[in-house]
């Protein structure tokens, strides 16, 4: 990609930016208008769910909430409750129509891609990416990865004095390894950061997210049609080769926005919040240096345990549907708690904190549930079992530069992170 175009496509994603802010301004008046009910779902204690959530679970796993624009919504955070709503296409859509037409956006704003889809679109579209996503061939990913982490450490250890995590690890690792994926150059990993995150942020209006997705799949859509005329090695670029015309550069541009989604922000977000983890238990720490072993069941306890994306995408009850003795009725929106689900009494047997010798059970519902569950599941476990033990093994007496109580994490989020992490390496 020529650096011409990346700085059209910069400035045209900053028109973008600063026209949202003064159409949306930060959206603090909105955000007062919507339940706590609902916003309790998106803020967190530290590295924990509110207190509040895990009472409602307590009382009612499936609750109803009034929205300010006039529909009904069901808060879902049970376990097995927001299995049963996640595991069944055909009792819920994600389609984003439903959406669209119920919240007042606009239908042309729709990402596309699996995440506001249904079958048999979302089935063909999946069929299309999931030989993508085989461990035959993530293997080949496998050698970049370890260079990333290795050289994101490099930089670290030759920086000198402290280093923020979030900045100079936990965002740059996904980042190089989704654009290594889908075939992007890594100078455009700035233009991927703001636009994952962009998404997620509730502040900037209850729409602004949409317009963010709209900046994204314009970005990629030129990206595509490069890939059109000189199909790379990447994923894009296969899947030109293979299918040809079969996926249209709409759909194309849908994929590739998805797998930034589902790869980046998320990713990111649990390797800084584990950081965190290891920062605060340094017996784990010392484990994860030097006994390999332990490497898969902390990943898992991780991912369980931190949750990082709270919520999964809005579903829709297509007929009247009857979860855990409760009557959802057609077309009402249900919200599943991922971090309440995920520290279900039923599920983990205790308050669910973190720890280490857990055998975390299978099934925790980090990356969703049923069709919509991330596709890209064991990507992000590949690296995270890269980053977080070299993490460990360069670095034994890391540790936090500023007083806990001045960590600063995002406040109401879709995707829970912190802002920033300064540590001391040695």
């Amino acid at each position: 990609m020529s650096t011409t175009f990346r700085s059209r496509i910069t400035a045209r994603l900053g028109r973008t930016y600063l026209a949202r802010i003064q159409r949306h301004g930060i959206g603090s008046s909105t955000i007062r208008l919507l339940p706590e009910e609902l916003l309790m779902l998106l803020r967190r204690d530290g590295l924990d769910p509110v207190k509040r959530l895990a009472a409602t679970r307590a009382e009612a796993p499936v609750s109803k909430v009034t929205l300010p624009f006039g529909m009904d919504a069901w808060v879902v955070t049970g376990y097995e409750e927001s299995k049963a709503v996640l595991g069944s296409a055909d009792g819920f859509s994600t389609d984003f129509a439903n959406l669209a037409g119920n919240a007042g956006i606009a239908a042309e704003q729709s990402p596309g891609g699996l995440g506001f889809s249904d079958p048999p679109v979302h089935t063909r579209l999946r069929r299309i990416l999931t030989p993508e996503f085989t461990m035959r061939r993530l293997r080949r990913l496998t050698p970049r990865i370890e260079a990333i982490v290795e050289e994101r450490l490099d930089a670290m250890e030759a920086a000198g004095g402290p280093v923020d995590l979030v900045h100079e690890f936990a965002l740059p690792v996904p980042s190089l390894t989704i654009c290594e994926l889908l075939g992007v150059p890594y100078g455009d990993r700035h233009d991927f950061q703001q636009l994952a995150m962009d998404r997620f942020d509730l502040f900037g209006g209850t729409t602004a997210p949409f317009g963010a997705m709209s900046a994204s799949l314009e970005y990629f859509r030129e990206v595509v049609r490069a890939q059109r005329q000189k199909p790379g090695d990447g994923l894009l670029g296969m899947i030109v080769r293979e299918h040809g015309d079969s996926v249209d550069d709409e759909e194309l541009a849908g994929l590739a926005d998805g797998v930034l989604t589902g790869g980046f922000e998320t990713t990111a977000s649990t390797i800084a919040l584990g950081s965190l983890v290891l920062l605060q238990n340094r017996d784990v720490l010392e484990r994860l240096r030097t006994d390999d072993t332990m490497t898969p069941p902390f990943v898992e306890e991780v991912l369980r345990y931190l949750s990082a994306v709270q919520m999964a995408f809005p579903r829709f009850a297509r007929r009247d549907i009857e979860i855990a003795g409760v009557v959802i009725p057609r077309g009402d929106m249900v919200l599943c708690s991922l971090s309440g689900a995920n520290r279900d009494l039923s599920y983990v047997m205790d308050e669910g904190g973190f720890d280490p010798h857990r055998a975390t059970p299978a099934g925790h519902l980090a990356f969703g549930h049923g069709i919509h569950r991330c596709i890209g599941a064991e990507l992000a476990r590949m690296e995270l079992r890269v980053a977080f033990p070299a993490l460990a093994r360069r670095f034994p007496g890391m540790r936090l530069a500023v007083p806990p109580q001045e960590l600063s994490f995002r406040k109401l989020s879709i995707v829970y992170g912190i802002e920033s992490l300064p540590v001391h390496l040695r």
